[in-house]
């Protein structure tokens, strides 16, 4: 089961401290978690913008509870 955290207006460098951190911690990209940025975009025709945000994507439980107590908004 994959748990999602969304990350809110963190710029790409700070997303990629994090990703260094659950490495560094032993987790594996691709096993035991992902993750996709989103920047921010301004759609001209609608006239609306969405908002900078990254989505983490744990294949753990519990890995994914101890990083949204440490990051999630």
């Amino acid at each position: 089961m994959a748990v999602e955290v969304i990350v809110k207006q963190r710029h790409v460098v700070e997303i990629m401290e994090m990703v260094y951190q659950l490495r560094s911690q032993g987790l594996w990209q691709g096993k035991d978690f992902d993750f996709a940025h989103y920047p921010e975009l301004y759609d001209t025709f609608a006239g609306t913008t969405r908002e900078r945000h990254t989505i983490f994507t744990f294949y753990a439980e519990k890995y994914a509870t101890l990083f949204a107590i440490k990051y999630a908004e």
